[in-house]
């Protein structure tokens, strides 16, 4: 069969699930969260670059503030890790509003740069207050509680923290498959002609913006909760960099390619740190280039792209394959129904 006809039938997200509840025994557990984690990120990026058209070099402000946020609500309250990972998603969505506020009426490179610079502010912010956030020595010791039970071994704390990942991936499908997400589309490939029919356009991304912060801010908290740390890495521009690297190389408007993308980095950074090799960039930037030169549509969109070739047939969901074609018009009309 082939690939895009599957991925609208139970049988890949079966795959994916299987996968996922696999992972921590065939690979260090630690890194298997790290891969968990980085792919609902990168799903939350390709949910505003893939599906909206904006490039955001600033959700390491999201993922960092979430991730501290977690971190503070776990140390100071005794509340159980799922509450302080939902709290640093809410903090997530609730930045998200004045920054994506401010940002949205941008395209292009104004929208990525203004992004940028709110990120910076978050990250002097977090270096500055050192009271609150441990200044460069960021929050340590985090702990990982659940209602007394023991979870700092990190095979267990992963199938612990898999459903708040498996929640922002099945949160992320709906959004793209509902007619919120079709209007999506249809602004990122027209947005004059949106904005005609009569869709407030800058409601629609300040919306997608929110959800996908408050998405990269699940994944930071967890991320958080997960090391027992957090630090200014968190929320250095460099974060944002490696994700948007990662749903390049997954593919963008794939939804799924994030999580291709995020395993391959977390996963050869892993093996490249263990073997003692220093300078993990220049690897990962020649793959990087390699697949940009080769496969136009990242690894899980050309392979999607190819077997649907194959079968004379289109590639099915990939938002990418919708800029090709003059359905914006219909996708609003499917909207409104």
């Amino acid at each position: 069969m082939i690939l895009s006809r599957l991925a609208r039938r139970p049988v890949l997200p079966a795959a994916g699930l299987a996968v996922a509840l696999a992972l921590p025994w065939l690979i260090y557990p630690p890194v298997a969260m790290d891969i968990a984690c980085w792919a609902l990120f990168a799903a939350a990026v390709d949910l505003l670059l893939g599906f909206t058209g904006l490039l955001s070099f600033g959700h390491a402000a999201f993922w960092g503030g979430a991730a501290y946020t977690a971190g503070l609500v776990a140390l100071h309250t005794g509340l159980p890790f799922p509450a302080a990972v939902l709290g640093g998603a809410l903090l997530a969505a609730v930045l998200a509003v004045p920054i994506g506020y401010l940002s949205v009426r941008l395209r292009g490179i104004y929208f990525a740069m203004v992004t940028l610079a709110f990120a910076q502010m978050v990250y002097f912010v977090a270096n500055q207050w050192r009271d609150v956030t441990g200044g460069e020595n960021g929050l340590q010791g985090i702990p990982r509680e659940l209602f007394g039970l023991d979870l700092s071994d990190p095979f267990f704390f992963y199938y612990a923290g898999l459903p708040f990942v498996l929640a922002g991936f099945f949160a992320a499908w709906r959004i793209v498959r509902s007619p919120f997400g079709r209007v999506l589309v249809s602004i990122r490939d027209n947005p004059a002609r949106a904005r005609a029919l009569g869709y407030p356009v800058d409601r629609y991304k300040l919306l997608a913006f929110v959800l996908s912060a408050a998405l990269s801010g699940i994944a930071g908290g967890l991320f958080a909760i997960s090391h027992g740390f957090a630090s200014l890495q968190e929320v250095y521009w460099t974060t944002s960099g490696q994700v948007v690297m990662m749903v390049v190389l997954g593919g963008i408007g794939t939804l799924w390619g994030g999580a291709v993308g995020a395993a391959l980095i977390v996963e050869l950074n892993d093996r490249l740190a263990t073997a003692g090799f220093q300078e993990t960039g220049i690897i990962t930037g020649a793959i990087f280039m390699v697949v940009v030169l080769v496969f136009r549509r990242g690894l899980w969109g050309t392979t999607r792209h190819l077997l649907a070739s194959r079968g004379n047939t289109s590639p099915g969901d990939d938002a990418q394959s919708s800029k090709n074609e003059p359905a914006e018009s219909e996708a609003l009309s499917d909207a409104r129904t």
